[in-house]
């Protein structure tokens, strides 16, 4: 028995086009994932999600060993059409979710990883996201999965789901009885947590062997399966309190405006597209990635903290996958210039360098996330001589923020119903009737069924939008030849600012960072405070001497900044009716419960995506996803925690949910 076996019972009892969902706790055979995918290819009209819970110790060492997916390929080539994109892929031995997303994301695998009642509490719920069923890897020692972790399991699926598991297959006659005794228990308790069990063995036929326990399972009391579900209803009643405050809002079927035209909007619509949502696309530029997005080179890498925070955690998870989107991209055809060259991260002064020690020192660091590197590897990496100790992010580099922002949208466009309406400069928005309309002077647009506003640094100019805690900063990044030792360079450079390796003979090194600036006109200070910073980081080095701003190339936008640096990604908050409660519930205990257990006003069917700040080529592609995901009533590649974190109305929230003045 496996989770493709699995698949094929299911697939034949689905009755409608919605995603199916499946669960696996336990590590299983990679190869599983290849024929998996080989058979739901045949099935298109449902899309595939498997959740899979898997520890960070063992298993995951396990997994890393075994999942050398190109030599699978190579001895099954039966499994391919297409696998290759499989084959780019690596997972990290980080706790959290990793979503990969394949087939048009028609078939998704999640990775949660690290201790089970953990990642298990932690998912953000919904009805239309509940596990249809559950398979245990017929490798998982079943003993330790207690009866509050099959409680938790429970809640996060169906009334009717079955969990299946396989009959011991031990040769060896007192090891034999040891595991059937433990599957005996883990049954038992899998019973009174609600579930139907299916037992089967290996060499049965599944359909004949789920009829037979079905049957089985029906001889169970209806009072008992009514105390097991209600039990299971009231620990989904206490999952859903702890989300008012961050709610969570999908919508029916209609079409989506989305107003944006950058890295945030494209990866949205991609992430729409792939889901067959019907897309309107407005952007007041004449081209795509005309603001900040508009860059020749970004760096790709995430975001760490000492205690390795939910900030932190977020930026791991995002940043994973925004390479496995670009790397999809680039599979499939698409123009992307990047180089996944790594990148190097050094102090440029003491308070700097007290806090790279800080994050090196703070965590254990999975090596494919970042690693500590003294002078001369420094060097080595860099190719100029850098003489400075650091962080080395191995898996980071750079990219063309505009060819990956058109490649999305190009990609899009082969999947759904898109327009796309340039040089629209949507200046109002209203609901009328439950529906949207967006406003171009007098030219109206809708109706649709949802909004999101995905627009950059002109986020805040509508009225629904103008409370939200954002702040513009100015960043010009200077274009300068690629000659002498600086054409050595062969990682990004992070430090009192930037610096990358050649591509089509320039460098990118910046940027400036001004809140508020009056204008967006080159500035030649900021051209020379570029060259400066370099200067600080690197003193006294001669390939330094090479960064030559004199031709004045230079590109300036703006970046959306949050207080707390997490991007805002969700529902929008309805601000007036916030402030208006606030009146009659703040500052006592009775308020704080009031605001735990009471949805937090939003404006149904309009959504937040922005304030991506300096490292949106990390942070927006996931955050795109899971606001995709939100919409259209699948399950979420952040946690509840993570929802928590980049919801747009958290810094009301948070101050409400303590009690204290806003």
């Amino acid at each position: 028995m496996t989770v493709s076996t699995l698949f094929r019972y299911v697939k034949t009892t689905k009755t409608d086009h919605s995603a199916i969902v499946l669960g696996q706790i336990g590590l299983s055979d990679p190869k599983e994932w290849l024929q998996l995918r080989a058979q739901h290819q045949k099935l298109p009209s449902h899309a595939l999600i498997i959740k899979i819970f898997i520890d960070s110790s063992a298993s995951f060492t396990s997994l890393n060993k075994n999942a050398d997916f190109q030599s699978l390929i190579e001895e099954s080539p039966a499994l391919i059409p297409p696998m290759e994109p499989l084959t780019q892929q690596k997972l990290i031995n980080i706790n959290g979710i990793q979503r990969l997303c394949f087939d048009n994301s028609r078939f998704i695998l999640d990775f949660h990883i690290g201790d089970l009642f953990t990642q298990l509490n932690a998912i953000a719920l919904t009805d239309s996201s509940l596990i249809a069923h559950w398979y245990c890897d017929e490798q998982l020692d079943l003993s330790p999965i207690t009866l509050s972790q099959l409680w938790q399991i429970a809640k996060l699926s169906q009334d009717r789901a079955h969990l299946f598991f396989c009959a011991s297959q031990r040769t060896d006659q007192a090891e034999h009885h040891c595991v059937l005794q433990t599957q005996t228990d883990f049954e038992s308790r899998a019973t009174q947590a609600g579930f139907h069990c299916i037992k089967l063995n290996m060499n049965d036929d599944v359909e004949t062997c789920i009829r037979t326990q079905v049957k089985k399972n029906q001889q169970q009391s209806a009072i008992d399966r009514e105390i097991s579900l209600s039990e299971r209803l009231a620990l989904r009643h206490q999952h859903t309190l702890k989300q008012q405050a961050f709610p969570l809002m999908s919508t029916e079927e209609g079409s989506i405006a989305i107003i944006g035209g950058g890295l945030a909007s494209a990866n949205l619509t991609l992430s729409l597209a792939s889901r067959q949502r019907r897309l309107h696309l407005f952007c007041k530029d004449p081209t795509l990635a005309a603001q900040a997005s508009g860059n020749k080179q970004g760096a790709l890498y995430p975001l760490l903290t000492p205690e390795n925070n939910p900030l932190s955690q977020y930026f791991q998870q995002a940043f994973l996958f925004s390479r496995h989107r670009l790397q999809s991209l680039h599979q499939e055809g698409f123009s992307i210039a990047h180089d996944l060259c790594g990148v190097l991260h050094t102090g440029h002064d003491i308070r700097s360098m007290d806090r790279i020690n800080k994050i090196l020192n703070g965590h254990a660091w999975d090596p494919d996330v970042a690693i500590a590197v003294n002078k001369q590897q420094a060097t080595h990496l860099a190719g100029v001589d850098i003489d400075k100790t650091g962080i080395f992010y191995p898996l980071g580099g750079w990219i063309n923020p505009q060819e990956y922002t058109q490649a999305a949208i190009d990609k899009a466009l082969s999947l759904t119903q898109l327009d796309i309406h340039m040089n629209t400069h949507i200046d109002r928005l209203a609901q009328k009737n439950s529906q949207w309309y967006l406003y171009q002077g007098g030219r109206e647009y809708g109706p649709f069924a949802s909004v999101v506003i995905a627009n950059g640094h002109t986020l805040t100019q509508f009225k629904q939008t103008q409370a939200l805690q954002l702040s513009g900063f100015r960043g010009q990044i200077s274009h300068v030849p690629s000659k002498g030792k600086l054409s050595d360079l062969k990682t990004v450079l992070c430090s009192h600012g930037y610096l990358t390796p050649h591509h089509s003979n320039t460098h990118c090194v910046g940027a400036s960072y001004i809140k508020n600036a009056p204008d967006l006109d080159f500035c030649p200070q900021e051209q020379a405070d570029n060259v400066e910073k370099m200067r600080h980081s690197y003193p006294n080095k001669p390939w330094v001497e090479d960064i030559d701003v004199s031709d004045n190339d230079a590109r300036v936008g703006v970046r959306m900044v949050t207080r707390d640096h997490a991007p805002m990604m969700g529902p929008a908050p309805d601000i007036e009716q916030i402030l208006a409660r606030y009146q009659t519930h703040q500052l006592t205990p009775q308020s704080r419960q009031y605001w735990q257990s009471t949805p937090a006003p939003i404006h149904q069917g309009l959504y937040i995506l922005g304030g991506l700040g300096s490292r949106g080529l990390s942070s927006g592609p996931l955050a795109a996803e899971a606001l995709a995901a939100m919409i259209c009533h699948q399950p979420l590649p952040i946690s509840q925690e993570t929802v928590a974190l980049l919801s747009p109305n958290r810094m009301w929230m948070r101050k409400l949910l303590k009690g204290k003045a806003l």
